[in-house]
């Protein structure tokens, strides 16, 4: 039984992959797009989020899980669908946070072309 758990939301332009994990970083339950009977672009849609969101919960409702905190990371369209259809399925959400990667800096620009 675990009642408090962290959910970890990866959209990519790509894919969206959802992992549950217990307070520890234990992983309890994951899913993504295509595990969820999506293939090939479709993939990447916010329909394919949120259903990847619902089915990693259902597999996971009956470990007890009643508080979460959200890690959100990536740019993909499926994210806001995957947190909707979090807070629509009745878990209490204690925290979101995003945690996508900023370039500053980045690498060095190639040198200017003389003709």
């Amino acid at each position: 039984k675990l009642t408090k758990g962290k959910i970890y939301i990866n959209s990519t332009y790509n894919n969206t992959i959802v992992t549950v994990t217990d307070v520890v970083g234990n992983v309890v339950a994951w899913g993504s797009a295509g595990k969820a009977g999506f293939k090939g672009s479709k993939k990447s849609t916010p329909y394919a989020g949120g259903k990847t969101m619902e089915d990693t919960l259902v597999r996971v409702k009956d470990r007890g899980l009643v508080e979460v905190d959200v890690f959100i990371k990536g740019i993909g369209s499926g994210r806001e669908s995957a947190v909707r259809a979090l807070q629509s399925s009745g878990l209490a959400v204690l925290t979101i946070k995003d945690e996508t990667p900023v370039a500053h800096g980045g690498v060095r620009p190639k040198k200017p072309r003389r003709v």
